[in-house]
């Protein structure tokens, strides 16, 4: 479809939706009015799973294309879905662990500390002493995906938030799969384990274990970390050196997740991580949407970032191939366009020394470069569905750089990838 392709290069996903279904020829942010919105996230934020997971993405970080209005709107859903009344996460504990199950526990708090689409998160104590973070999953949540997915479909038509077009059908699939993959605690388990292997001894960063005599199929028990959220080193508090070294480790972990690892955590919402002060150590969270990456997808990524970085035209039309951007039955205007942007959006490739994210104007200018393609039909060819999950991580690691305002060497890091060998640094 002529939508996939562009929004795969910029990595807008459903905020860029937003912003076409309002006004094809605006050029400043969507002015959905608060009342409207305000009924729409109303909507979402009663339901649980998919329709709520969905409403996170479109606010994942709406500042950039949402009025303040909406936006503080918007944002509402980010901070978590209604928690479960204490009689449900009663008869939930019990149908999970039996009828004694305060037994199991030296303490539970039965206030949630997170809550989100698919379960609310509680601290507890083993009877060592050992701190536990207890995610528990909505009752019927994995068996109402399906239908929550048809009330989303429902929504999003009925506020005419999605233009005619859209591969809507083909969003509403991905999410369908992810969801489902999500709600399988057992394999996050698995994967918080695989990851944490892969991982290694890491002085910056770490990864809770998982506390296997505590996990049920709806129960994910795991080492409690405390720290704050990532986005909150943008506030003044918060030095311009510490900001930089949050967002130089973790855009090295997702480079090290691509071309080294051959493991991706793909969600890039902001919550997903914390940060402890005091040592300056990053926790990662939430693991329900990780990928493997295959070794030829890797290479083609290599050759592409070389190219760009070279500044090497027809390898990056090569790589583009590879990566099913184009095909022989693409344009050569479509070609050009798309090798235009990617040039565009690798911008920070070629900086020598730290790339400004605060003071770039890069992500305004490719989004309003990729809008105007896209309206221009300019896409005609939707690339392989193993990349999205890497374009969505990509850029929710941008993202979080242009939060933190952040300076960050991404010549020096994606050398360590490229067969150059170099340094990095983020201090």
């Amino acid at each position: 479809m002529g939508r996939a392709t562009g929004d795969l290069a910029l990595g807008v996903g459903l905020r860029q939706l937003i912003e076409r279904a309002r006004d094809r020829e605006a050029t400043g942010p969507v002015q959905l009015s608060p009342e409207r919105a305000r009924r729409f996230t109303e909507r979402l934020g009663q339901m649980r799973g998919a329709v709520m997971k969905m409403g996170q993405l479109m606010s994942m970080d709406g500042a950039d294309l949402l009025s303040p209005e909406v936006a503080d709107i918007m944002g509402a859903l980010r901070q978590g879905a209604e928690p479960m009344p204490l009689s449900q996460l009663d008869s939930v504990l019990k149908r999970e662990y039996g009828r004694r199950w305060q037994e199991r526990f030296r303490r539970f708090d039965f206030t949630p500390i997170a809550a989100a689409s698919i379960g609310q998160v509680h601290y507890a104590e083993a009877p060592d002493g050992r701190a536990l973070a207890l995610k528990i999953q909505f009752p019927g949540v994995r068996e109402s995906i399906d239908s929550d997915l048809g009330n989303l479909r429902f929504l999003v038509r009925s506020f005419g938030v999605v233009p005619e077009g859209v591969d809507v059908e083909g969003m509403l699939a991905e999410a369908h799969r992810e969801l489902h993959q999500e709600a399988d605690y057992a394999a996050e388990a698995d994967a918080l384990e695989a990851y944490a292997e892969a991982l290694g001894e890491d002085p910056d960063l770490t990864v809770p274990r998982v506390q296997r005599e505590f996990c049920t199929p709806r129960i994910l028990a795991m080492d409690y970390a405390e720290g704050i959220p990532i986005h909150r080193l943008a506030e003044e508090a918060f030095s311009q050196a510490e900001r930089d070294r949050a967002a130089g480790l973790l855009s090295r972990l997702n480079l090290r997740e691509l071309f080294e690892l051959g493991l991706v955590q793909t969600d890039p919402n902001f919550g997903n991580y914390l940060y402890q002060p005091e040592s300056g150590r990053i926790v990662l969270l939430d693991f329900g949407a990780t990928h493997t990456v295959g070794g030829e997808l890797v290479a083609a990524y290599r050759r592409m970032g070389r190219a760009a970085r070279d500044g090497d035209r027809q390898g990056l039309r090569e790589s583009a191939a590879a990566l099913g951007y184009i095909d022989a039955g693409t344009s050569e205007a479509e070609v050009e366009a798309l090798l235009e942007l990617l040039e565009m959006t690798s911008e920070p490739l070629r900086q020598a020394g730290a790339y400004d994210f605060g003071a770039s104007g890069l992500f305004e200018r490719v989004y309003y470069r990729g809008r105007a393609m896209f309206l221009d039909q300019q896409f005609s060819r939707a690339p392989a569905p193993e990349t999205l999950f890497l374009h969505r991580k990509f850029m929710g690691t941008f993202m979080l750089c242009r939060r933190l305002r952040a300076r960050v060497d991404i010549a020096a890091l994606m050398a360590e990838h490229l067969g150059e060998g170099g340094e990095a640094s983020y201090t």
